[in-house]
């Protein structure tokens, strides 16, 4: 029934494909791929599946953009956002907690932006770099699906950019919301494909 509905609504629809994609590795850091963390949960077959897309786009000289949460002192106890998700409060400057995980091939020439909101591109400079590297369409990846990744999917096409979304490269702390948010932006704001075909996108470009 709910297929109906949103068939006879108009979504679902194939985006237009850019040529030259950049790959948007959103908030793959230690705090959220160890469960350790308050906020983090075991996202090892994420961080393989991305890591062998990082790989991929080396090959094929596509940008990577990787993006972390890290709050100073003061945030800490200003920003709204940490008064319903108190666990994020773990992500301090500094600390281990936002350093990227390390099992994922991060290079000197990519570009790593710090943010502190759900989507990668309120108030960062990822639409300029974007821009300035005359990319034309975002392969996102990270965590967690229901959050900071859906808010970006949102935001990038929002501001012009095509989105994808490989399927193994994203994840959640529970399978219901992953899903539920997967459906979503397959519905209204990107493709969600899976590994393979990510390789080719990048691969073709």
């Amino acid at each position: 029934m709910i297929d109906d509905v949103y068939e006879r609504a108009g979504f679902g629809g194939t985006i237009r494909r850019g040529e030259r994609p950049a790959i948007v590795v959103v908030d793959l850091t230690n705090g959220f791929t160890d469960p350790a963390y308050p906020s983090g949960a075991d996202l090892s077959d994420v961080v393989a599946s991305t890591a062998e897309l990082i790989e991929s786009a080396r090959a094929a000289s596509v940008p990577v953009i990787f993006t972390t949460i890290a709050y100073t002192p003061a945030e800490l106890t200003t920003v709204t956002w940490l008064d319903k998700a108190t666990g994020m409060r773990a992500m301090r400057e500094g600390t281990p907690a936002v350093e990227i995980d390390p099992r994922l091939p991060r290079g000197p020439e990519d570009v790593l932006i710090t943010k502190k909101g759900a989507s990668a591109f309120f108030g960062t400079t990822l639409a300029a770099s974007l821009s300035a590297m005359r990319r034309d369409m975002v392969i996102i990846c990270g965590a967690t699906t229901s959050g900071c990744v859906r808010a970006t999917a949102v935001d990038a096409v929002q501001s012009g950019f095509p989105v994808l979304v490989p399927r193994e490269c994203v994840g959640d702390r529970a399978a219901e919301p992953h899903e539920a948010n997967l459906f979503d932006i397959q519905a209204k704001y990107g493709d969600v494909i899976d590994l393979k075909e990510a390789i080719q996108c990048l691969t073709a470009s």
